[in-house]
């Protein structure tokens, strides 16, 4: 073949198509055309592509979900029909019971002391304050005294006015009665007349009442100076207690009125090593709440620790809050480790009643109640599944009981027994009718 652009172009034809997998090239056949080419061309083939082949995963595919749709459609048809009645049980079994009764209350000592003023006044000084130590007779605080040293020394004056007029009484009642003895001696011999007898008696008679009168204006006056001298000493503050200051409610200067109640000046704790909780315990637990019983509580201020005390007092005082009566337990701690303090809310746990190893039921088994079957609420009664399916009611004596058991007193009832304590709704049994893999998830409510 020439390079010259210029030579013509000469259409080869072709001679044969090789089919896709032929191995052999047929040879070239000589041309006699006079026209031909001196040397050989090789000859064009075409190599047509490969047809494909079907796979086999689609008739796989195709074969499963046939399988899967008729397995659904017979699970369908299975379940269409209404299920069986399925029941929740539990077993009856041993252990031990504690009933309890709870209740909120305040810790306060044992012994609080409120110490106010009989006075009035202005506060002139302060000896004690928060958590200061206070012995019997001391002083706390001092009410200024001027006003009552002077009311002191006006009901002294008073004293002695009241001293010179009984004197002056009494000297004229001995005036009065010597000149009644005097006319008394004369009238015999008729010096003087009876009417002047009977004035002198009647004088006499006037100055010793008159002295009577005095004699009681001067116990008066020394009432009054008494009472001045006792309000003189009440503007001294002392503590009645040997204790702990809790509380001081004035300051310097700050003037208190006892004129229609005691204002409180200190409250003392006699001893806060020993501490009681008052609780408020309903009207429908009060019954169980025995003196004697032990109880434990926990504050917010150790919520991990439990206090251990006893129910020491059950007064008959009931408290009613909005119609719902409630009666005062006093249960005693001991506090030696200070950690308590007046005021704190108290969660109390009282122990009513307690079984070491009785035959219980859950208390569920108690409140099932078989739908279309009549309800004797004299009697307890719990319904037991037995090993065929076969479910039968047993009536039964109930004993104590807490949150989650009741104590069987008496009943046709053993350990091990499968007691009813719910049915269980339908997709729940749907659920177990599943194959692994299949199970609904739970749903939201």
């Amino acid at each position: 073949m020439s390079g010259n652009p210029h030579d013509p172009i000469h259409e080869i034809p072709v001679t044969e198509i090789i089919p896709p997998g032929s191995s052999s090239i047929p040879a070239r056949h000589s041309s006699s055309d006079p026209g031909a080419h001196e040397r050989d061309l090789p000859a064009t083939t075409i190599t047509l592509p490969a047809r494909p082949k079907r796979s086999r995963l689609s008739w796989l595919i195709g074969i499963a979900m046939v399988a899967a749709a008729g397995g659904m459609g017979l699970w369908y048809w299975w379940t269409a029909g209404p299920p069986p009645v399925q029941y929740t049980t539990m077993l009856v079994d041993r252990g031990p019971i504690s009933a309890i009764v709870t209740a909120t209350g305040t810790v306060n000592p044992v012994v609080s002391v409120l110490v106010g003023s009989q006075v009035s006044g202005k506060i002139a000084k302060l000896f004690a304050d928060f958590n200061s130590a206070v012995t019997q007779g001391q002083t706390l605080a001092q009410i200024d005294p001027q006003p009552f040293k002077a009311r002191v020394d006006q009901a002294r004056a008073a004293v002695k006015s009241a001293r010179g007029n009984l004197a002056k009484a009494k000297n004229m009642a001995a005036q009065r009665k010597r000149e009644r003895d005097r006319i008394a001696a004369l009238w015999p011999e008729a010096f003087v007349s009876q009417a002047d007898l009977d004035l002198a008696d009647t004088n006499y008679r006037d100055a010793e009442a008159h002295v009577e009168v005095t004699q009681a204006q001067l116990d008066q006056a020394q009432a009054t100076l008494s009472s001045a001298e006792l309000d003189l000493g009440y503007t001294t503050i002392t503590s009645p207690v040997n204790g702990i200051v809790v509380s001081r409610n004035v300051d310097v200067g700050q003037t208190v009125a006892a004129s229609f109640q005691t204002p409180t000046l200190f409250v003392i704790a006699q001893d806060l090593t020993k501490m009681q909780v008052n609780a408020n315990v309903s009207e429908s637990d009060i019954g169980g709440v025995v003196e004697g019983k032990p109880a434990n509580f926990r504050v917010d201020a150790y919520p991990k620790q439990f206090f251990e005390g006893a129910v020491t007092q059950v007064r008959n005082a009931p408290i009613s809050i909005q119609n719902v009566v409630t009666y005062d337990v006093v249960i005693t701690v001991d506090n030696r480790g200070l950690k308590l303090k007046p005021g704190m809310t108290a969660n109390v746990t009282i122990v009513t009643e307690e079984r070491d190893n009785p035959l219980r039921v859950p208390n569920g088994a108690l409140r099932f109640r078989m739908p279309d079957v009549p309800v004797d609420r004299k009697t307890a009664r719990v319904w037991v599944e037995d090993r065929t399916g076969l479910v039968r009611q047993v009536p039964v004596t109930t004993g104590i009981a807490d949150s989650l058991s009741t104590e069987i007193v008496k009943g046709a009832l053993k350990e091990g027994d499968a007691v009813i304590v719910g049915i269980e709704p339908p997709d729940a049994q749907a659920e177990k009718k599943l194959p692994p893999g299949f199970e609904i998830g739970p749903k939201v409510k």
